[in-house]
């Protein structure tokens, strides 16, 4: 059971796969003139299906300006096969296609399918402000891109982003990352905060707040 968001100018196809998805019980909503996606909040979706030809506002446009919002499946709906297409598309940042016609089983497979596989990837993974962290391979990532940090400011960031806004000193943090059995130096963590930010601003990115007097939190 998802939710389901899915952006078509045509009502009857809107209409069409909505009763094949809620046989598998998830709740749909249509949307049916692309201009109308700018008042919705995408993330309270589990997946978006996003036709590729509609007026004003193509598929693969609205797909550009909300990829860096959500990390959900974006599938896209299309009577285009070919390989630029297909291309472009998945380099904005989508996840399959789904050719017209297509049969309700595919549809229903394709979909389900798709969930599966993002419901697995998020019991090992976690977006914290922008910041998707791989707990597993202890890798961040920015808009599906490594982040080039090292283990120990991986470590910080991890620490300070899964207890988000909680101010740590210089000596939790420490302790935490390091153990209790290293020589706590404070310049040591405030030179590894240092070196984070530097590496998240080349993203745009600046999750970490200086607490003066206290330490660090993540926000």
């Amino acid at each position: 059971m998802a939710n389901i968001l899915i952006v078509d100018d045509e009502v009857d196809m809107l209409k069409l796969i909505k009763r094949v998805l809620e046989k598998d019980n998830h709740y749909v909503t249509l949307i049916n003139h692309s201009k109308d996606i700018f008042h919705i909040d995408f993330r309270r979706y589990d997946l978006l299906l996003l036709d590729i030809m509609m007026p004003d506002m193509d598929g693969f446009e609205i797909c550009k300006q909300i990829r860096s919002l959500v990390d959900c499946p974006i599938l896209f709906l299309t009577a285009k096969t070919q390989e630029t297409d297909i291309v472009r598309g998945l380099g904005l940042g989508g996840d399959d296609y789904i050719t017209k016609p297509f049969g309700a089983n595919e549809l229903r497979a394709r979909v389900n399918a798709h969930l599966r596989r993002d419901a697995r990837e998020k019991k090992y993974s976690v977006n914290i402000s922008g910041v998707t962290f791989l707990l597993n391979a202890k890798e961040a990532q920015y808009n599906s891109e490594k982040l080039l940090l090292t283990k120990s400011e991986y470590e910080i960031c991890e620490y300070l982003a899964l207890h988000r806004g909680q101010v740590f000193s210089k000596e939790q943090i420490y302790e935490a990352v390091f153990g209790f059995d290293g020589e706590s130096d404070d310049a040591v963590i405030a030179t590894h905060i240092k070196n984070i930010r530097n590496k998240l601003l080349a993203k745009n990115l600046s999750p970490i707040e200086t607490v003066w007097g206290v330490g660090y939190k993540w926000v």
